[in-house]
């Protein structure tokens, strides 16, 4: 099979198209003929060894895939010739992949596989995030940090499906309309006045922030939090990881609370399954339409990862494997 291999930590170029033998799925896994695939800020990391996890040389990145099961044990939740959504420790850039029962889901009819290659990690992520880590509530503000990306878009989507007012934060004037088509209440361009922005739009702060950035912005969205606001980290995309006198958390009584689904899964993945069939209800309803802002071939997987490395794509980056008709 075709696969992209990481054979060097020398970043997206070194990233090669090569051919090796597909993977065996153990008697209790599922096997997938893979149709697309996400592309996260974790596989960009993974070209520079710079991620937590760093797989013995050469690996295969990707993390998320969406396609249709070749094969499957006995009482997973999908059968031979579904259609489903997937997560993988690693692997995924590839046109087969075989996943694990308890993290591969079934695909709602509603999104292609193109929007599918997101629905297994970053819908499940912020799911986490906001439901599980940041016990948002319905009426509740959400501000979105990096809302033009592939965590942002989703975090709209899915704080808008849980009954929350969200105000997105983007890089550029070009990203206010990626933002609202996510579904947000306002937007807010990234600059020296951001946060009296979102200030006069926010009456009194915000309860929740997702921050997949980091960066410099992090000190005023913790002072934008209300009493008991909580902060959700979920990444850092902007390269730096922030400090924080603990004292203001102390006298607002807020929160900044650390969002790492992968790592949680593998520990427990019995969320998974609570978390696929509330995203799957809000799929239904129209609140989840995974915003897709490139789509690339698996040959040119160099190209999606330096972009995302990049910061200069939208929504989510994803390579299409096989055959989508």
């Amino acid at each position: 099979m075709r696969a992209i291999q990481i054979s060097s930590l020398d970043g997206p170029d070194a990233v090669e198209l090569v051919k090796i033998a597909e993977p065996v799925a153990a008697d209790d896994e599922i096997t997938i003929d893979v149709k697309a695939v996400g592309v996260s800020f974790v596989d960009a990391l993974m070209t520079r060894g710079k991620y937590q996890v760093r797989p013995d040389l050469p690996f295969v990145p990707g993390v998320e895939v969406a396609g249709v099961v070749r094969s499957a044990p006995e009482g997973a939740s999908v059968k031979a010739g579904d259609r489903c959504a997937a997560y993988v420790p690693r692997g995924g850039y590839a046109e087969v992949v075989v996943a694990k029962p308890a993290v591969t889901f079934p695909l709602p009819d509603e999104l292609s596989f193109q929007q599918g290659a997101a629905f297994a990690m970053n819908f499940q992520t912020v799911h986490f995030a906001l439901v599980r880590r940041g016990r948002l509530k319905a009426g509740e503000h959400v501000l979105v940090h990096g809302a033009a990306g592939g965590v942002g878009t989703a975090a709209i989507q899915v704080a808008k499906g849980l009954g929350a007012t969200v105000t997105a934060v983007v890089d550029s004037a070009a990203n206010i309309t990626v933002a609202e088509s996510a579904g947000a209440d306002a937007v807010v361009v990234a600059g020296e006045d951001w946060a009296n922005a979102v200030r006069a739009g926010a009456a009194g702060g915000v309860d929740v922030t997702v921050d997949p950035v980091g960066g410099e912005y992090f000190a005023d969205a913790i002072r934008l939090l209300r009493p008991e606001g909580r902060h959700l980290v979920i990444g850092f995309a902007a390269g730096g990881i922030p400090e924080i006198a603990v004292n203001r958390l102390l006298l607002k009584n807020i929160e900044v609370v650390g969002v790492y689904w992968g790592g949680f899964v593998e520990q427990d993945d019995t969320i998974a399954a609570d978390s696929a069939a509330e995203l799957t209800r809000l799929a239904h309803e129209g609140f989840i339409r995974p915003v897709v802002g490139g789509v690339y071939s698996l040959a040119d997987a160099a190209k999606a990862l330096i972009a995302m490395e990049d910061r200069t794509a939208s929504g989510k980056l994803v390579l299409e494997v096989g055959a989508v008709g």
